[in-house]
């Protein structure tokens, strides 16, 4: 057989494991100890063992027919119960980064803006206070930039940080980022790329391991330790999401830092020979003319 396709397949074989199999299989381990314990039960081995025994003891097990129907069925179950899990985490993604639109959204929004605010006039007055120590001006820096590095306009940090960087872009120079993006995603090179692609797949995978979490969370109804587990998975995706957020902003900032002139030159808006950074000027001509405006 041609080497290529063996490759192919090994790592498609790999991926289908990792991506699918493992995470389903591992939920339906579980589920199915925790069906089997029960609250009452939950930490007792001996009724796990005995129910798995009995089990394979049944006649039908014997036949190597049944017996791979019986794994077939459970990998496939696995696989469905995993890509369950990846639409559900696409619904995590949204979640996180939803808008203020309905009445709970806007007051975590509001509640966000406040202390942001707060600290934002602490920081100021500490700056204009010549007796404030350089570290206690630090240490407020700190505060106001955990909630938002502008003005929060999300109930999320994580829908913040992304806007934060198109606001950031934008007052630095001039350009809308949601229409300029697409046409500076051409001209980066592949290591750039990839790059970005990498911190929008962490941010995927955490949002699937904040879908598995709402999947133990339903599991723990019947065996209650599910709980932990499930507390386990939100707190790593909350961290994972985070880190995975954080680079995607500064790499899309990074990216207009060091291509938006790139991409003015391309389309005739500046020379080639010119130096300096993009004026607000050119960015705002920029986004104007890949709006398509009148």
């Amino acid at each position: 057989m041609n080497p290529l396709l063996v490759t192919l397949g090994t790592k498609l074989t790999e991926r289908w494991l990792n991506l699918l199999v493992l995470p389903g299989a591992l939920f339906l381990g579980v589920l199915a100890a925790g069906t089997t314990l029960g609250h009452t039960h939950w930490h007792d081995v001996h009724r796990l063992t005995k129910a798995l025994d009995d089990l394979t003891a049944r006649p039908v097990m014997d036949r190597a027919g049944t017996a791979a129907v019986a794994v077939a069925a459970v990998l496939l179950l696995a696989a469905a119960l995993s890509l369950a899990a990846q639409f559900l985490g696409a619904a995590v993604e949204g979640f996180w980064l939803r808008e203020s639109r309905f009445p709970l959204g806007r007051r975590l929004q509001r509640d966000r803006h406040a202390a942001w605010e707060r600290l934002d006039r602490e920081r100021t007055d500490a700056i204009r206070d010549p007796a404030t120590p350089a570290a206690e001006i630090e240490r407020l820096t700190r505060a106001r930039d955990r909630i938002a590095l502008v003005p929060p306009s999300r109930p999320t940090w994580y829908g913040d940080r992304l806007a934060a960087a198109a606001a950031r872009v934008h007052a630095a120079y001039g350009i809308d980022l949601a229409a300029v993006w697409p046409r500076l995603w051409l001209i980066l090179a592949e290591p750039a790329q990839r790059q970005i692609e990498s911190a929008r797949t962490s941010f995927a995978a955490a949002a699937r391991l904040g879908a598995w979490s709402l999947g133990y969370l339903v599991v723990a109804a019947w065996w209650w330790p599910a709980a932990l587990i499930a507390v386990g998975c939100a707190a790593v995706a909350r961290s994972r999401a985070r880190g995975a957020v954080e680079a995607l902003a500064s790499l899309v900032e990074a990216a207009v830092d060091v291509h938006g002139r790139d991409l003015a030159v391309l389309v005739g808006l500046k020379g080639a020979d010119g130096t300096g950074l993009l004026s607000p000027d050119s960015g705002d001509r920029l986004s104007e003319v890949f709006r398509k405006a009148d």
